[in-house]
């Protein structure tokens, strides 16, 4: 099972810049999450932060125990074994092959033998749908196949939480959809803690448990999908819509004046229509996520604004109820 996330008071600057402040969320165990945001509000510089890349100047992020930004050096090298990262564009290394990107951190950080690299190099391979693209180059094959090969390499050594840095970047929206499908299977093998970055709005609406938000150097919101999906708060409507009108402009927020001069809010459309979540590939076992998830929303829905309780209830009227699967492994074994 993954590993909870808990974030509390992060501040962060480059120089006198502030990229945001007081930031404090809890990413529930075995759940995927996403970060919303306009372009420049810091969505991969809090990634980057939770496992330990960039040190904030205030805040702390507590994994295990560990405080992955005043922690020892030696105590936070060890806490990263946990994580899995997909990075943006791959990040893989143009004079190797596919496979052995893959098999890159398993030969650095374990004493395996090579046949059993080999073993978990090919699962991983197949996971992703990169079977017969092994011994090519990263230059010899698609964009989307480098983004897929990087996931990969992620997974190898079983992380319990996976950070996925825009995994949709560049991808047109089918093989997006792929994409959303294979994160949800992902989640459902593994029972992973995961966080995706991301402006895709397709993502952020069928993938996701939880949903937060960055804009104006703070967290707007964090929760339960249906608490960001069925939002009020102008920020997070204006993104969710795709409309000029509203507090985001072009390049960073707009001014008071620039705000005045659009006049009148749009007419309110009426409730935001929660798309229903992706659930995994047939033969895959249910995402024990959904019932610890569902349980917890309902635990807290009094305290949740009118339009997520609507939503919800809408929602877990309908679902039937789901039994708590038994813990597996964490890794890929034999549901692989």
């Amino acid at each position: 099972m993954g590993i909870e996330v808990a974030v509390e008071g992060l501040t962060m600057s480059f120089g006198k810049q502030t990229i945001w402040q007081d930031v404090s969320l809890t990413l529930p165990a075995g759940e995927v999450s996403v970060m919303l945001g306009p372009s420049g509000t810091g969505k991969t510089v809090f990634l980057k932060s939770l496992i330990g890349l960039l040190k904030p100047q205030r805040g702390r992020v507590l994994i295990n125990g560990v405080d992955m930004v005043n922690s020892p050096a030696r105590d936070i090298y060890e806490t990263r074994k946990v994580f899995g990262l997909m990075f943006q564009d791959g990040a893989l290394f143009g004079s190797m092959s596919v496979f052995d990107n893959i098999a890159f951190p398993l030969r650095e950080h374990t004493r395996k033998k090579e046949s059993e690299i080999r073993r978990i190099v090919m699962e991983r391979i197949e996971v992703v749908g990169l079977l017969g693209a092994e011994g090519k180059l990263p230059g010899e094959i698609s964009g989307g196949m480098r983004k897929r090969a990087g996931l990969a390499r992620a997974l190898v050594l079983d992380p319990q939480i996976i950070l996925c840095d825009e995994p949709d970047s560049g991808l047109d929206p089918v093989r997006t959809a792929y994409l959303s499908q294979l994160l949800i299977d992902l989640n459902a093998r593994t029972d992973a803690t995961m966080l995706i970055v991301t402006h895709n709005l397709d993502i952020a609406a069928r993938v996701p448990d939880n949903i937060g938000m960055l804009f104006r150097r703070e967290l707007v919101t964090f929760g339960p999908r249906e608490v960001l999906l069925t939002s009020e708060e102008p920020a997070v409507a204006q993104f969710l819509d795709g409309r000029r009108e509203g507090p985001i402009g072009m390049s960073e927020e707009k001014d008071a004046a620039s705000l005045a001069a659009e006049g009148v809010a749009p007419a309110d459309a009426g409730p935001r229509p929660i798309v229903p979540q992706l659930e995994p590939s047939e033969g895959l076992p249910a995402r024990r996520a959904v019932t610890r998830r569902r349980e917890r929303v309902m635990g807290m829905i009094d305290t949740l604004p009118p339009s997520a309780r609507r939503a919800i209830e809408r929602t877990h009227a309908t679902a039937p109820t789901l039994p708590l699967p038994s813990a597996g492994t964490g890794t890929f074994g034999s549901g692989a």
